[in-house]
């Protein structure tokens, strides 16, 4: 079946409701999913960097946002998480490829209409690419002493927040994963729902607010988050701002980030993949699908 003949059909009948239905965000995340698969591997790359760049300069305004706050602990946990929302808004509206918010792709492989190969392949390269893009901002942010504001209280707030993922316990990490990805593919869900660039905006807001402020584990911003750390940690000015004690710092290592990652990263897949791409897949998909085998 073509892409057109799957596109959304009769719009809501509720009066004054202008957003896609359920089912609508379904058809439409499952046939993005294919052009997604299918699109060249150096358009791919290019927008996965774009996208690393993006999700790592949301994490710059969400450390600089909670530094110094005297909102205490859950409010500054929730401003932090409301300026995040500014990588994903610009992933989704400028236009890049989210590892995390390609999850979704598992709808149109299970569905068959693209193969493992496919899937794999994107997730592969876009993955590449976020990495490429968040290591570029670490660098940027790094040498231009973005850290070094308010008597490096920046680059404290960034090391304190490398450390205390890095000393998550893997299972800790993967299950923290799960739940952010969860809400991040919402975030994309509602997102796709959207027919306005601000309808768009509001839908990405609150999940990700919400991951944010609740510590949970996206792999890509820690791809930002803790090799900045790593670097910030040999500022002698950094570290005594961090007030953290040399024997958690000493925590702060490459293997930590290494380990963080792989869990994080799977408990991605399993949260985006998972919990929202097959559970909506099962739910307005699996019909159609079946139906379009027997015709």
């Amino acid at each position: 079946m073509s892409e057109r003949n799957r596109n959304p059909g009769p719009r809501h009948p509720m009066t004054g409701i202008d957003h896609y239905t359920p089912a609508e965000i379904a058809s439409l995340i499952d046939s993005r999913g294919v052009t997604k698969a299918k699109a060249p591997a150096l358009t791919t790359l290019a927008l996965g960097v774009l996208a690393g760049c993006f999700i790592a300069l949301g994490g710059v305004f969400s450390t600089l946002a909670s530094t110094g706050s005297n909102l205490g602990f859950g409010p500054t946990r929730v401003l932090s998480g409301l300026v995040f929302s500014l990588g994903l808004i610009l992933v989704i509206v400028a236009g890049a490829e989210l590892f995390t918010g390609n999850n979704l792709i598992v709808m149109s492989w299970i569905g068959g209409r693209i193969s493992a190969r496919d899937l794999l392949r994107n997730w592969g390269l876009v993955y590449i690419g976020n990495f490429i893009g968040a290591l570029s901002i670490v660098l940027m942010v790094y040498y231009g002493r973005w850290w070094d504001q308010d008597r490096a209280a920046v680059g404290g707030t960034a090391v304190a927040i490398a450390t205390a993922k890095v000393h998550l316990p893997f299972f800790v990490a993967l299950v923290r994963g799960i739940l952010a990805n969860a809400l991040v593919c919402l975030a994309v869900w509602l997102a796709a729902g959207g027919r306005s660039v601000v309808d768009k905006v509001f839908g990405i807001v609150f999940p990700i607010a919400a991951f944010v402020a609740g510590g949970f584990e996206h792999s890509v911003a820690n791809m930002y988050f803790i090799p900045l750390g790593l670097l910030l940690s040999q500022e002698p000015a950094v570290s005594q701002a961090a007030g953290i004690s040399s024997h958690q710092l000493a925590g702060l290592t490459w293997s930590g980030f290494w380990r963080n990652l792989a869990a994080a990263t799977v408990g991605n897949v399993i949260g985006g993949g998972v919990l929202v791409g097959l559970v909506y897949w099962f739910i307005y998909l699996r019909n159609q699908e079946s139906h379009e085998e027997k015709s």
